[in-house]
């Protein structure tokens, strides 16, 4: 009789070893994109900011946005894998490495957008030379360069089990180098035992490292901008806020990329609908405490003696009414209708609805950095609206889009390295099953 785990991969060799037209369009379309991004970047190193819509009153624009927002989704993907890993949650297995990959990926895509506003790149190693440990930034640094570290270190400790599965089989027909790469990484381990001991004593610890690094890198994050007096980022719960906000978005890209491979891989005997609803719920309880603390946020500063706040408040208003509406009233009721409702429960139902959330936390970011910045906190000479206004050029929005577009073709290309469901993890769970039919 065949091995479980035979079947297992059977049935994922496509995924690994198998490339179709519309797989081929895909990456040639990311591509594209990412090549459009390229020319964007040589454009504005050539003629500067200037480009761009920023100015000397807007010095941020979605450069920012976009750091904040991937940002987020990394440490999310890390605070979900990991607390799922410590509470050995039965329902995780087949979808913690989507969960893996998205904070690696976003890890290294965000600080590039930092990268973008930095005027003199040229002079970016001075951060290193010279960088003072006063500063926010060098803090930001520092946090971000450990969480790299430590989620990179968490993914390769997962992975191993697959990629020592995948060395030894002979059942996908795969390329000499390919086999020899998965030799090199599996590092002589055959699931001996004392080594499977071992390695599940070691992702424990990086489990719960990562989540409190996670926690402490975006509270960093949102203190550089607290620390500020600037009108709306001069708060004390910006910590926690900004934490809630990046799991809630975090689980709303999980959700996505779920249905994403779901469909494209047809894993609909891997990952079900209770998967759907157990994220779905997670980001239910995630969009009450984000409501909360937007309503708490917005309420002190409406009803504070700062008369710069109140501006700011009445700014929003009226000039980011929509923008404002679909962030903190559809982006928070949305989740609590459609799951909170059992009839409304429906896959398709909880995706669209984490597509409407991650357009409602982008744009949450956008009203944090933009507006702010439009509101001087000291009144400014030369007041033209081109200056005080901010409106994004084809500059920044084609480099958005090759961010979005360089996650995509990296997600992608993971999924065709490792498979996107743990194999040693269903392997197990099969066991287990026959095991208890046996008894």
């Amino acid at each position: 009789m065949e091995s479980d785990k035979n079947i297992l991969l059977k049935e994922f060799a496509p995924q690994l070893n198998r490339t179709g037209p519309w797989g081929y369009a895909w990456i040639s379309f990311l591509i594209a994109v990412i090549c459009l991004g390229i020319v964007a970047f040589f454009f504005q190193v050539l003629r500067g900011h200037e480009v761009t819509g920023m100015r000397d009153n807007v010095v941020w624009g979605i450069y920012i946005v976009n750091f904040i927002f991937f940002m987020g989704i990394s440490y999310a993907g890390a605070l979900i894998s990991g607390t799922l890993h410590l509470f050995r949650s039965s329902w995780r297995k087949p979808i913690i490495r989507m969960a893996e990959f998205i904070t690696i990926i976003s890890l290294l895509i965000g600080p590039c957008f930092i990268l973008l506003c930095i005027g003199r790149l040229d002079k970016l190693h001075y951060l290193a030379i010279f960088g003072r440990i006063q500063s926010p930034i060098t803090w930001d640094v520092i946090a971000i360069s450990t969480d790299i570290f430590g989620c990179l270190i968490f993914l390769y400790l997962a992975l191993l089990r697959d990629l020592a599965t995948l060395r030894d089989d002979d059942i996908i027909k795969l390329s000499k180098w390919r086999k020899k790469l998965y030799k090199i990484l599996a590092l002589g381990y055959t699931g001996t035992p004392e080594q499977q001991l071992r390695l599940n004593r070691a992702t424990d610890v990086m489990a719960a490292m990562i989540i409190a690094i996670a926690i402490i890198v975006y509270s960093v994050l949102a203190w550089i901008f607290s620390v500020t007096l600037q009108p709306g980022w001069h708060s004390t719960i910006f910590g926690p806020y900004f934490v809630i906000a990046a799991v809630y978005s975090g689980s709303a890209v999980l959700i996505l990329s779920m249905w994403l491979f779901r469909k494209i891989y047809h894993l609909e005997n891997y990952i079900t609908k209770k998967h759907f609803v157990s994220v779905g719920v997670i980001m239910l309880v995630l969009a009450a405490f984000y409501g909360y603390f937007t309503f708490s946020d917005y309420l002190t500063k409406w009803y504070g003696s700062e008369k710069n706040d109140e501006l700011l408040i009445r700014l929003l208003f009226n000039e980011y009414y929509w923008y404002f509406i679909i962030s903190n009233y559809i982006g928070v009721l949305l989740p609590l209708i459609v799951v909170g409702i059992p009839k409304l429960r429906t896959i398709t139902n909880i995706t669209i609805t984490s597509v409407v959330v991650i357009i409602a936390l982008w744009l949450n970011r956008y009203l944090i950095v933009v507006p702010t910045l439009e509101s001087p906190y000291l009144p400014i000479q030369d007041s033209r609206p081109e200056w005080l206004n901010y409106g994004a050029t084809w500059i920044e929005w084609s480099l958005t889009a090759a961010g979005v577009a360089v996650f995509s073709l990296l997600f992608t290309l993971a999924s065709k390295f490792i498979p996107i469901v743990p194999i040693s993890g269903l392997h197990h769970d099969l066991e287990d099953k026959k095991e208890g039919i046996l008894a």
